[in-house]
């Protein structure tokens, strides 16, 4: 994975049966996928700034086992897929404690400009396009 994102379990994340509850976890890979984008130096608020924004197009998320309070996860991201106008990235969703994976997911997106209309990075911002070029690269 090119970036690992550690996150810590609340108890207000857990339902009646004192597990995650699932909706939980499409918000866990959103603070590790905005964490990645801030890593390469961009983020969300400075990718807004210049007029753009990456919204989700679809989630995918295969769930393998459960997690409780205080465990403690870590969320590896990988960009599987970029060409300027759209990407994927996977997701490992691991208890750091036993090494079991706990979701495996996928997040599709596309570059819009702030009015949602699609864009292409590669026309549009050099910056932005050389460092998701250079995150696709990492494996």
């Amino acid at each position: 994975m090119s970036f690992t994102y550690s996150r810590k379990i609340n108890y207000y994340e857990t339902d009646m049966m004192g597990v995650v509850h699932h909706s939980n976890y499409i918000r866990f890979l959103e603070e590790a996928r905005c964490a990645w984008i801030e890593s390469m130096g961009l983020p969300m608020r400075e990718i807004e700034k210049r007029g753009f924004t990456i919204p989700v197009l679809e989630v995918n998320c295969k769930y393998k086992m459960h997690v409780t309070e205080g465990d403690i996860l870590a969320i590896g991201i990988n960009l599987t897929d970029y060409n300027g106008v759209r990407m994927t990235i996977s997701y490992d969703v691991r208890d750091v404690k036993t090494g079991n994976v706990i979701i495996e997911a996928q997040t599709k997106h596309c570059f819009t400009n702030m009015d949602l209309k699609p864009i292409n990075m590669k026309k549009f911002d050099e910056e932005i396009n050389t460092k998701f070029e250079a995150a696709k690269l990492e494996k």
